[in-house]
């Protein structure tokens, strides 16, 4: 598995956008990436230094499509990574700020 498996997609919430003053980001990762996998996948892709990384599974929930029959969204994980104060920040998220 290389980094950009494990970085699936960067999440942009007003939540995460406001965690980002703080060098705190948020992505989605793969679901058996363990928190020493991304923290590399993130060093490698965007050259910070990372202090700290938190993960969360979110179930994926039950929607109905119609009817019959219903349907269920995929399971997913994401990630809240903290660079060290010392690091420069990640230049994807400078202009959604």
């Amino acid at each position: 598995m290389n980094a950009y498996d494990i970085i699936r997609r960067p999440v942009i919430t007003e939540q995460s956008m406001e965690a980002v003053a703080d060098k705190k980001y948020v992505f989605m990762v793969d679901v058996n990436a363990s928190k020493t996998d991304i923290k590399a996948a993130v060093e490698q892709i965007f050259g910070v230094k990372v202090a700290k990384v938190n993960t969360i599974r979110m179930q994926g929930k039950v929607k109905r499509t119609g009817a019959y029959p219903a349907g269920k969204r995929a399971e997913y994980k994401k990630a809240m990574v903290t660079l060290t104060p010392d690091s420069k920040t990640i230049e994807f998220f400078e202009g959604m700020v």
